[in-house]
């Protein structure tokens, strides 16, 4: 389970990588600190149990930040 947390940094590397080439600082940054949180995480090598508790809290607020952003920040035209 440690090694699908390495997994999920090297691809959260590699989006924070092209935003930054597409000049998308801000999406960057973010993918940033998710590749640092997500390298954290792997060498942790904490129990299966605590590894997915950690990935429903972070999909928990992952999905609501979206709903969040797409309900209130974005603008329609």
């Amino acid at each position: 389970m440690a090694r699908m947390y390495r997994v999920l940094g090297f691809f959260t590397l590699i989006i924070a990588l092209l935003s930054l080439a597409g000049n998308m600082t801000e999406l960057a940054l973010l993918f940033f600190f998710q590749t640092a949180f997500f390298g954290l995480l792997g060498y942790m090598n904490l129990s299966e149990r605590a590894y997915l508790l950690l990935f429903w809290g972070y999909m928990i607020v992952a999905f609501i930040g979206l709903s969040y952003y797409t309900f209130f920040e974005m603008t329609t035209y």
